[in-house]
């Protein structure tokens, strides 16, 4: 969940609005993957100095947009397949293919080892 923190920094514009389009925007640019568990209403709105049900509001059109899908007691995740395809689709392949990479070489396991496991999924 390290990489959903993010900030409310201006104030002007509706909460619930900023905390749906960011939270949109992470899982748009790969920075949210699908099956990624988000944090629960309470703790998103701790970190965000919101109120819990301006987080819940969020929470519910992301959901209702396709975005996220609820788990009862085991949490709330990142949806399985986007509502919406990217808009530079091979951009964001190439994204997600790096990203790929890199979390391979994190693993110890070389370029070669990474393309094997991609043919035998």
């Amino acid at each position: 969940m390290a990489r959903f923190r993010f900030e409310i920094r201006d104030r002007r514009g509706r909460p619930y609005e900023q905390v749906r389009d960011h939270v949109a925007s992470l899982i748009r640019r790969g920075s949210l993957l699908p099956g990624d568990r988000i944090p629960p209403v309470r703790v998103c709105a701790d970190q965000l100095g919101l109120a819990p049900n301006t987080v819940a509001r969020a929470y519910r059109e992301l959901e209702d947009a396709g975005w996220i899908v609820g788990r009862g007691r085991a949490g709330t995740f990142v949806a399985d397949t986007l509502p919406e395809r990217p808009a530079a689709p091979d951009d964001a392949l190439a994204r997600a293919a790096a990203a790929y990479l890199r979390r391979a070489e994190q693993l110890g396991f070389d370029r070669a080892a990474a393309a094997r496991a991609l043919r035998s999924a």
